[in-house]
């Protein structure tokens, strides 16, 4: 199964960095990212595979949520089928 990762938040050093080693210490594999900032804040849109993840989804979820918060930052993940039914005209 595949998920997309948002975070948004202020710049500052380490974020993909911190995402990217939350995501791997839970074997969930990214296959695509596109990061910009925009007037000093962060904005990063991930593609991720679950395939390999033993946790629930939701641990998951709290996991990247936990990370953010940690760093003011607001991380969102969802399942690819869903984020697709959300953004279908």
């Amino acid at each position: 199964m595949k998920a997309i990762v948002t975070v948004v938040g202020k710049d500052q050093v380490g974020i993909i960095a911190g995402v990217c080693n939350t995501l791997a210490a839970l074997n969930v594999n990214v296959l695509d990212i596109s990061q910009t900032i925009l007037q000093g804040y962060f904005t990063m849109m991930m593609v991720v595979d679950l395939a390999l993840c033993q946790k629930p989804f939701e641990d998951l979820s709290a996991a990247l949520d936990g990370f953010g918060r940690e760093r003011s930052l607001s991380i969102r993940i969802q399942r690819e089928d869903i984020f697709e039914s959300m953004h279908q005209i």
